[in-house]
């Protein structure tokens, strides 16, 4: 009979081998995922589609931050082309409680002639994944089947991928970036495989 206090170590040393193998084969999956989103960061499926779905982002006391304006200036060029009858912006409020990122999206697309009644809103989102959530739901209600994601490259894999779940058809078409830094991009691309299997796990971000 092996004594305890020899036990021990093995023991040790075992649970060390499990974990590091644990360890390494989730580097192994989220470098895979991330290489998955960035080349789908650089694919543009716009097509004829129920509704155009604009990720929000931050706004400044009512108005579009640079990157929710190249979003919206994207789903802007998108509409005229005819390829969707509706806009459907995102995002709640952030910093500011009297303004929310959906509500400001409408508001610019309004002021860029957009018609009223071709936008919808949501504003309660607080993360990518609440504000897919009611995207979802809101299409669903409206019986609308079909969505061009606009948003950042690195983010569309993953929204894509929460639609696709609730039974949608999703096409990404990531907003122009005119000077995109590749290391940064790259880290994104990392942070969002991250976050996409948190959501697979159940873990809402």
């Amino acid at each position: 009979m092996v004594p305890d206090v020899l036990r021990i170590p093995h023991m040790k040393r075992a649970l060390w081998t499990v974990a590091a193998l644990a360890a390494s084969a989730l580097a192994a999956e989220v470098f895979s995922l991330s290489t998955r989103i960035e080349r789908q960061s650089t694919i543009d499926e716009a097509q004829p589609a129920d509704v155009i779905l604009v990720m929000g982002a931050a706004e400044y006391r009512g108005r579009p931050s640079p990157v929710l304006r190249a979003r919206l200036d994207h789903a802007l060029e998108l509409y005229r082309r005819n390829l969707a009858p509706h806009i459907l912006t995102t995002g709640g409020a952030g910093g500011d409680a009297m303004f929310t990122e959906g509500g400001v999206g409408r508001s610019y697309l309004i002021g860029k002639g957009v018609p009223a009644d071709a936008i919808i809103v949501e504003t309660k989102g607080e993360s990518t994944v609440y504000s897919t959530a009611l995207a979802g739901e809101i299409m669903r209600r409206m019986g609308l089947h079909s969505a061009i994601v606009v948003s950042d490259g690195y983010h569309i894999f993953r929204v894509k991928r929460m639609l696709k779940s609730d039974g949608l058809i999703a096409y990404g078409s990531p907003r122009k970036d005119s000077s995109p830094d590749p290391a940064h991009e790259r880290w994104n691309c990392v942070k969002q495989a991250i976050g996409y299997l948190l959501w697979k796990a159940g873990v809402k971000v």
